[in-house]
């Protein structure tokens, strides 16, 4: 069981909070930190690591965040080496400061990404084939036979009505056999989700998509805007890959 709270998981809207050092290794090539509460998403389901900041409360002392990711059953937080070789130590506290506008671009970029498979399930029956993102694009790839400029277009514009009508976004977890009752829970084309988790935790687009996913979305689909289709293309005889980029908010 973690040591750790997990704050994204609950509260992606949280930017700083405060923080003890639990354990501190030098083992990798880049220093790892521990801390008994983080808000750093660690990456995983196409979405990146967040990035930012540890600031030590006794003398102000700052270590970069380039990245976190989970070992072991933790988030570790991977630190750019610091020139001068001092780290923090075990028993610390250290302010979190998130890198709020990257990982607020994110957010949209994801929510913008379930819209679009919510559309595309709901209006073509295609399954996800796999996925990725960065700050404000991404792409997805659907089981399509065939694509075209028309479609795409299609799709685009339907994905679009469904950002403007604000729809809420809801954030739940429940057991895994009251999860796995929802029709359609899981809509990659594979269930990568281990036998052995207990809880599932689900993304609601409230009238357009539910599904089993771990990452950062924002509250409304109002907050994405819109998105604007920047290409599409085959990659293979039943997967088209669809790419994106965030339209902001008038």
């Amino acid at each position: 069981m973690t040591r750790v709270d997990e704050v994204a998981y609950r509260d992606a809207y949280a930017r700083e909070t405060d923080a003890l050092v639990l354990d501190v290794s030098t083992a990798d090539a880049a220093p790892l930190v521990v801390l008994d509460t983080t808000l750093f998403y660690p990456g995983g389901g196409g979405q990146p690591a967040d990035r930012g900041a540890i600031l030590r409360t006794s003398d102000g002392r700052s270590w970069v965040v380039r990245a976190a990711r989970r070992m072991g059953g933790e988030i570790v937080h991977e630190l750019e080496p610091p020139e001068d070789g001092e780290l923090p130590a075990a028993g610390d506290r250290v302010r979190i400061d998130l890198d709020w506008a990257r990982r607020y671009a994110l957010m949209r970029t994801h929510t913008a990404l379930h819209a679009l498979c919510g559309v595309v399930w709901r209006d073509y029956g295609a399954q996800v084939t796999g996925g990725n993102m960065e700050p404000g694009a991404g792409r997805m790839d659907f089981e399509f036979e065939t694509m075209s400029g028309d479609l795409v277009g299609e799709i685009e514009a339907k994905v679009n009505d469904e950002l403007h009508a604000a729809r809420d976004v809801r954030v739940n977890v429940l057991p895994r056999a009251e999860a796995f009752a929802i029709p359609d829970l899981i809509r990659t084309k594979v269930n990568l989700l281990p036998e052995d988790i207990a809880e599932i935790r689900t993304i609601e687009i409230v009238g357009l998509d539910l599904q089993a996913d771990g990452g950062t979305h924002v509250a409304n689909t109002r907050e994405v805007g819109g998105i604007h289709v920047t290409g599409y293309e085959s990659k293979g005889r039943i997967n088209k890959r669809i790419r994106l980029e965030l339209v902001d908010p008038a």
